[in-house]
């Protein structure tokens, strides 16, 4: 018996090379899907996309970085030229903490949290949002976090860059709808991937990436306005909202205090020892 046509035939995903870009990659990869995937790791990429291949998808993968914003944008369009874009996930994102005596975020780092995780995200939205508006079509997510739903003390700069690539979608969302096209704003919690991995704190309820991975196809898919999991978490953390403001900061620097690794390209982890 003949399997159903894939819903969605052409998927352009950001931050491929990463843990849930990798699982969603793999995630959406069969026969008669396009898969159109961009990332950093040019050694990463490579093998994901043999991966995707050989799972039936066709696949065009480019080594980017998504703050080379005018490259970025003509890989994007170059790509819905070839073949028209049904759903474009966003899912680039960096991270960091303030140190572990309490120290504050370099600016460095703030300024890239904000570049990658906010900016970026809307760059790789907006660059297709108008052609599927006259298309009348598409799908539109972008992956935010449970983080941005709420100011996290220990991640002042991830919290809000977080918050704005939520905000953006939930704003393409209202403003797509009538036109036929579909956003999704993700908001995962803990996923098990190399970024969570520099994560120094408790991870209540975390997923691993392929679970991950596959809600958030599925929500993808049906257009869902809100994609977030756990459950419980997300629900936590909306209750957490209603409390007094000096109620809610003591519980968050209570029960989500953490630090996290620099990554390589924080002035932190170029300090010498």
């Amino acid at each position: 018996m003949t399997a159903p046509a894939p819903r969605l035939r052409h998927i352009l995903l950001t931050g491929a090379t990463g843990g849930i870009g990798q699982a969603l990659a793999l995630e959406f990869a069969a026969p008669g899907v396009r898969l159109s995937l961009t990332g950093r790791n040019r050694g990463a990429l490579s093998a994901l996309a043999e991966k995707c291949r050989a799972a039936g998808a066709e696949v065009a993968a480019a080594p980017l970085d998504v703050l080379q914003v005018e490259a970025l944008l003509d890989w994007i369009r170059a790509m819905d030229d070839a073949c028209p874009v049904d759903a474009v996930i966003a899912n680039a994102g960096v991270s960091s903490s303030i140190g572990p005596e309490g120290e504050a975020e370099p600016l460095e780092d703030v300024r890239r949290l904000f570049a990658v995780n906010a900016e970026a995200a809307a760059v790789t939205l907006s660059a297709l949002a108008e052609r599927m508006r006259l298309r009348g079509r598409g799908r539109l997510a972008v992956v935010a976090s449970l983080g941005g739903w709420c100011g996290m003390p220990s991640s002042p700069a991830y919290s809000a860059s977080k918050a704005a690539a939520r905000i953006y979608g939930d704003s393409l969302r209202a403003w797509l709808a009538p036109y036929g096209v579909r956003v999704s704003v993700i908001s995962p919690g803990f996923v098990d991937s190399p970024m969570s991995r520099r994560y120094q704190g408790g991870k209540p309820l975390a997923w691993d990436a392929a679970k991950a991975a596959r809600r958030i196809r599925r929500g993808v898919e049906r257009g869902s306005p809100v994609i977030a999991f756990p459950a419980t978490l997300a629900l936590g953390i909306s209750l957490l909202n209603l409390l007094p403001a000096r109620l809610g900061d003591a519980i968050l620097r209570t029960f989500f205090a953490f630090t996290v690794i620099p990554d390589a390209e924080s002035p932190r982890a170029r300090k010498p020892s």
